[in-house]
């Protein structure tokens, strides 16, 4: 009414800029299925470009592969708990890629490679639970099913690598010394049933885990991707939004 004062302005909202929080960050992470694309890719040419001896290839690989986990979890709105129990895990793994190198120890390394192997599961889970749940499919959940698509071959690379790292024998055939170059060709080759033949594993436990990479790269890319892809309408997100304003 007239002449009464004007009421005053409400205090900033947790996450505007005048009331930032921690929790306001993380939560613009969300959705950045792009940035994990990015950090997946990072993480690859990492491991094939690092020494794979020494402090820098060991440690780096595991740290930035944990990285992109805890960022995966992040960008599907995981619970601020679970995210800072992902960090924690994976400086575990770190810590045990660094023990590797001072105690000379392959047994330790490949733990580590399985610490991580494993938050990238749950990661790639995560993400596909989303993926699954969303009720319209836009931009971001074609990003995000392409993360888990692309998170698999780094997954499964990463148990071939623990799988040369806690064991004596060899992984593949002919090749008594592979690089982690080759772990990674191997596993995105198989992902993608390419096949060249020039990798071929040597045992029981890693013919089952090329027969099990081939069949979810395969089942995940034919199923849910080409669905998502049939189901996309491009413009329909900002459609949408200009009708419901």
């Amino acid at each position: 009414m007239a002449g009464e004062p004007p009421e005053p302005s409400a205090a900033p909202a947790a996450g505007t800029p005048d009331g930032d929080t921690l929790v306001a960050r993380l939560e613009r992470i969300g959705d950045a299925y792009g940035l994990v694309l990015l950090l997946i890719l990072v993480t690859f040419v990492v491991t094939i470009t690092l020494p794979p001896i020494g402090w820098a290839g060991r440690v780096a690989a595991v740290a930035v592969s944990g990285g992109t986990a805890v960022v995966a979890l992040m960008s599907s709105d995981v619970r601020l708990p679970r995210i800072r129990l992902a960090v924690a895990v994976a400086g575990v793994a770190v810590v045990l890629a660094i023990l590797a190198r001072v105690a000379e120890s392959k047994a330790l390394l490949g733990v580590a490679f399985v610490v991580d192997g494993v938050l990238l599961a749950i990661a790639a889970v995560t993400i596909l639970r989303r993926v699954i749940q969303a009720s319209r499919v836009d931009f971001r959940t074609i990003l995000g099913a392409i993360s888990v698509y692309t998170l698999q071959g780094l997954l499964f690379s990463y148990g071939f690598l623990a799988l040369g790292r806690l064991t004596s024998g060899p992984v593949f055939a002919g090749v008594p010394n592979p690089s982690p170059a080759d772990y990674l060709f191997f596993s995105y080759t198989t992902l993608t049933t390419t096949g060249y033949g020039n990798l071929v594993p040597a045992g029981t436990i890693g013919e089952a885990l090329a027969v099990v990479e081939m069949l979810t790269g395969q089942i995940f890319l034919v199923t849910l991707v080409a669905g998502l892809v049939s189901l996309w309408r491009p413009g329909s997100r900002s459609s949408g939004a200009a009708e419901s304003s």
